[in-house]
């Protein structure tokens, strides 16, 4: 009667290796942790991505909108001088009309031109007119 020395080789054998061996809880744990650290890392890239993107659309807006008060303020100011033209114009007028109505004799075809081109004059005022209200 030998012992045998395989019979008690292969008990510690199996009690190694159970202790080596890597359990499958935390194999388990190892990927959920993994994948908690992917998606932490996806939703603040996106907001940092989300953010940028608010800044460039703010950005861009603030220059459309400066281009746009620009164009505005260069517009109202071109009306201007066309409103002033046509003041000045309906002022001449005005008073040739009245020189006119001064000196004027039998003959009414002259006045009725200037007249008609006052009336004319009146016209194209109050289109500018109407047009500087809508600049408004």
């Amino acid at each position: 009667m030998q012992p045998s020395f395989e019979n008690e080789r292969e008990p510690s054998r199996r009690s190694r290796t159970k202790a080596n061996r890597v359990s499958p809880a935390w194999f388990l744990l190892f990927w959920f942790v993994m994948i908690a650290v992917g998606i932490t890392a996806t939703y603040y890239y996106s907001q940092h991505m989300k953010q940028s993107m608010i800044e460039q659309v703010q950005a861009q807006t603030n220059a459309q909108i400066t281009n746009m008060q620009r164009n505005y303020e260069k517009q109202l100011k071109q009306m201007n001088d066309k409103l002033d033209q046509m003041q000045s114009k309906v002022q001449s007028f005005n008073e040739l009309l009245e020189f006119t109505k001064d000196n004027a004799s039998n003959k009414t075809d002259n006045s009725n031109k200037l007249y008609s081109q006052l009336n004319e004059v009146k016209k194209q005022l109050a289109a500018l007119q109407k047009k500087m209200d809508l600049l408004k």
